[in-house]
């Protein structure tokens, strides 16, 4: 896995994260289009390198017949090469100081706006490699590494075959081309052909290296685009977003979610199964503890067997051991909050309804992942930072985002709203409880118009809103439940509830 092979190359080659990039680092270095070298590299034009007394301009793209022509014309004069080694030559005879000195004077002196970015486009690449000390040549490589064994393997697979990965397939056309060049270059073969092989040579290090930019990417038999160097490690299915970022974890796990009406709001409802699994070290050693099991090996036994002293040391290991709930996708801080744990029959993990708001979770079969906080220092943080009854006001806006929605907000309208002709319109009552009474014993509906006495007032309300005033603190006045409840409404009674009655009387 350590040791990196090379392979020397019979003639350099450009590298094509630097010629074909946006900008192209080659392109805007020598200021030529990225055809222009492409036509130089891949042996289509000549460029003058050295013009000598002829009138060819440095760096003029000529074709086959202009350089016969031009060959005849002044003999020797003029210097002028194809691929990879012309572009190395140009590379070479750049002086960077005396570039970036005079790049900065030009910019000082031009007015258009599109001449500037230009020359800044260039000055920072030339910089970028006076800064580093790398040379500009260096763009252009005469040998190749390649990759550890290990990391390209060979599979056996049943039937006698073979799978492989697609960088050996690249390697071996690199090495097939190179060997060819050196024979045909041994040979002393016409230019055409060494040429050819050279352009070849070419292609196939580019697709080694960056395949998916090449115009035609390499391509398996069955039609596939072969898998390079930079695609393994750009993307969401690359090196860094896939292995890197994103890693499975331990003490972790997911269900689908369904709602948990009975529960208290720091709470969550956990299958018993999953409990077991995720908090599996603190029973072995809970277990070991209380004298079930002497070993570990003994413990794995008892959990495996599921007896009935495992879930009384998995119910006292859960006890003040809050768990992590996550729902995908996070998009701020409450997507993921922390519950004390209860264990319950079944596969689905419960949730509160009312923190569904937060979560953005409905019941139609969403997924919530649990983790287990190992540290105490995570469990106080959980504790004291992310439980669910410490995070009743959104962030963004300082609103509660803890509030009934769906059935309990039908529900409460249906409570509080009038109906004319209801029966026991127009009774009056002493006090709330007489209207609980003659509720309870059927003598008016809940939606009946009635006159109730409190604090000293008669009060013109209905039986379902006396009702509903019951559950809530006594700080609050009666005119806040005196309407009708709709979400909005219930919405600013939790928040005045929450500003004046505290949060501990808000979460009960």
């Amino acid at each position: 896995r350590e040791r990196m092979g090379h392979i020397e190359l019979a003639a350099p080659v450009a590298h094509i994260w630097f010629l074909r990039s946006v900008p192209s680092r080659i392109g805007t270095l020598l200021d030529m289009t990225i055809r222009q070298l492409e036509r130089v590299l891949y042996f289509e034009a000549y460029v003058v390198i050295d013009p000598g007394d002829t009138p060819l301009q440095y760096k003029q793209l000529l074709t086959e017949e202009e350089y016969k022509q031009y060959r005849a014309e002044y003999g020797n004069a003029f210097k002028a090469g194809m691929g990879a080694e012309a572009i190395r030559e140009l590379l070479k005879s750049l002086d960077l100081e005396a570039l970036s000195k005079e790049l900065k004077e030009k910019i000082a002196e031009t007015s258009s706006q599109g001449q500037k970015r230009k020359y800044a486009k260039r000055l920072k690449i030339v910089d970028a490699f006076l800064r580093s000390g790398n040379k500009p040549e260096w763009m252009i490589m005469d040998v190749i590494p390649v990759l550890p064994p290990e990391l390209r393997p060979l599979v056996h697979l049943d039937g006698g075959r073979f799978a492989t990965s697609d960088l050996n397939d690249l390697y071996r056309r690199v090495i097939n081309r190179n060997n060819r060049l050196k024979r045909l270059m041994a040979l002393k073969a016409p230019s055409v052909i060494v040429r050819n092989e050279m352009r070849m040579l070419q292609e196939a290090v580019d697709a080694l290296f960056d395949n998916s930019k090449r115009t035609k990417a390499m391509r398996m038999s069955q039609r596939r685009p072969l898998k390079s160097l930079s695609d393994m490690i750009k993307g969401k299915q690359g090196r860094f977003r896939q292995n890197l970022l994103g890693k499975r974890v331990d003490y972790s796990g997911r269900s689908v979610i369904v709602v948990g009406p009975h529960l208290k709001l720091h709470q969550c409802g956990l299958p018993k199964v999953m409990a077991l699994e995720l908090f599996k070290p603190f029973v072995y050693n809970k277990l070991e503890e209380k004298g079930y099991a002497t070993t570990i090996k003994q413990a794995k036994r008892l959990v495996e067997e599921e007896r009935p002293e495992v879930w009384e040391a998995l119910e006292e290991v859960i006890k003040e051991h809050p768990v992590l709930l996550n729902r995908a996708p996070t998009l701020h801080r409450l997507g993921i909050q922390a519950f004390d744990p209860v264990l319950i029959e079944g596969k689905a993990i419960q949730i509160h309804p009312l923190v569904c708001v937060a979560y953005n979770a409905d019941f139609d079969g969403d997924q919530m992942a649990v983790h287990v906080p190992l540290s105490v220092e995570a469990q106080i943080e959980a504790r004291v930072l992310m439980m669910s009854v410490h995070n009743l006001l959104s962030p963004a806006n300082g609103t509660p985002i803890v509030y009934p929605t769906q059935d309990m907000v039908l529900g409460l309208y249906y409570l509080t709203k009038e109906r004319t002709g209801a029966r026991g319109e127009g009774k009056v009552f002493s006090s709330p409880e007489e209207v609980r009474i003659a509720y309870d014993t059927g003598q008016v509906d809940e939606h009946a118009r009635i006159k109730v006495r409190l604090n000293g007032k008669t009060i013109d309300t209905t039986v379902g809103r006396v009702i509903f005033s019951e559950i809530v603190p006594e700080e609050v006045p009666f005119e806040m439940c005196n309407k009708v409840m709709t979400k909005k409404e219930l919405q600013k009674l939790i928040g005045y509830i929450y500003r004046h009655s505290g949060r501990r009387k808000t979460v009960e």
